[in-house]
C-alpha cells in the first residue's frame, strides 16, 4: 500500500454461523483475531474513516499500509468479539447502522429467509460505549431497503430520516452512507448527495485512488472462509479473490505492464 491508493475492508457479523447460508458473511471470533494480528505483524494499521476522507479530499497523506475497517448492519458481535481485538491494537473502526432496528434484530432478512435465525444488533448503550472509545457510526439507511427499488419519496425518507435518527443518538451528524446490498445507481447517488452525505460506500472491490468518486468508494468483502493469509493477499491485490492462482495472475499482469509487454 502507498499514498496513491487505499483499502477499505467490509465485515458484517463477527460470531458463530447458525446456518449454511450464514457462513459467507459471518466471521468467527478466532478468525477475526487472527486476521487482525496478521495485519499487525505485516505492518498494517487501522485508521478512521475520517482519515480516509481527509486524504481523498487532498489532506495529509495516508501512511503506508493504513487500512479502514468497516462493519455493515451493526450486529452486537462487533462489540462482543471485534472490539476487544481492535481496542488492544489501538485501531478504530466504523459501523454502518440500520437506524430503525437499533437494539433489535436483523429483521430485513425476514423477506428472503422468514424462518431463519435472527441476530441481535447493537443497542443505543452499546453504540455510545463504542463511540466513547473512538469508533464512528454512519448510516445504512432506516430499514436496509434496496435503494434502487424505491420511489423518490421513499428513497429520500430512507436517507434523510436515518441521518436524523442517528444524529439524535450520537450527538453528531453522520456524513457517510453504506448502500444496502451495494445497490446504487445515478439516481440513488444524486439523492445521497442531496440528503447531505459527504461520501458513500459500495460493495465493489478494489483500491481507492484519491480521485475515486466519493459516492462509490470501494471495499474489500471479508468472507467467513477467508483465512488470515487469504485476506492479506486480498488486501495486497485490491480484490475479493485471494487465491494463489489469482495472485499469480495479478503479479504477472503487473510485471508485463512494467516491461511494456502485451497482457493477452
Amino acid at each position: 500500500m502507498n499514498d496513491s491508493r487505499s483499502i477499505v475492508l467490509m465485515y458484517h457479523r463477527v460470531g458463530f454461523p447458525t446456518t449454511d447460508n450464514d457462513i459467507k458473511y459471518c466471521i468467527s471470533p478466532d478468525t477475526f483475531a487472527a486476521q487482525m494480528n496478521v495485519f499487525a505483524r505485516h505492518g498494517y494499521r487501522g485508521v478512521s474513516i475520517e482519515r480516509l476522507l481527509e486524504w481523498m479530499e487532498g489532506g495529509r497523506p495516508l501512511g503506508a499500509n493504513e487500512i479502514v475497517i468497516t462493519f455493515d448492519d451493526g450486529f452486537r458481535g462487533v462489540l462482543e468479539h471485534a472490539f476487544p481485538v481492535l481496542n488492544a491494537l489501538g485501531w478504530p473502526a466504523t459501523v454502518f447502522l440500520v437506524a430503525d432496528e437499533i437494539g433489535g434484530t436483523d429483521e430485513w432478512h425476514s423477506a428472503t429467509d422468514p424462518t431463519g435465525v435472527r441476530h441481535r444488533l447493537l443497542s443505543a448503550d452499546d453504540i455510545r460505549t463504542l463511540q466513547a472509545c473512538g469508533w464512528s457510526f454512519h448510516s445504512h439507511t432506516c430499514t436496509h431497503a434496496s435503494l434502487t427499488q424505491l420511489d423518490d419519496e421513499s428513497l429520500r425518507t430512507e436517507l434523510v430520516r436515518s441521518r436524523a435518527a442517528l444524529t439524535d443518538l450520537l450527538g453528531d451528524q453522520p456524513y457517510c452512507l453504506a448502500y444496502p446490498y451495494g445497490h446504487v445507481d445515478d439516481r440513488v447517488e444524486a439523492a445521497a448527495r442531496k440528503a447531505g452525505y459527504r461520501a458513500a460506500f459500495s460493495v465493489q472491490p478494489g483500491f481507492n485512488r484519491r480521485d475515486v468518486n466519493p459516492f462509490r468508494i470501494r471495499r474489500i468483502d471479508v468472507f467467513g472462509f477467508d483465512t488470515p493469509r487469504v485476506l492479506l493477499r486480498k488486501v495486497r491485490l485490491g480484490s475479493n479473490q485471494g487465491g494463489l492462482r489469482h495472485a499469480a495472475a495479478y503479479y504477472w499482469r503487473q510485471a508485463t505492464r512494467r516491461l511494456g509487454l502485451p497482457t493477452a
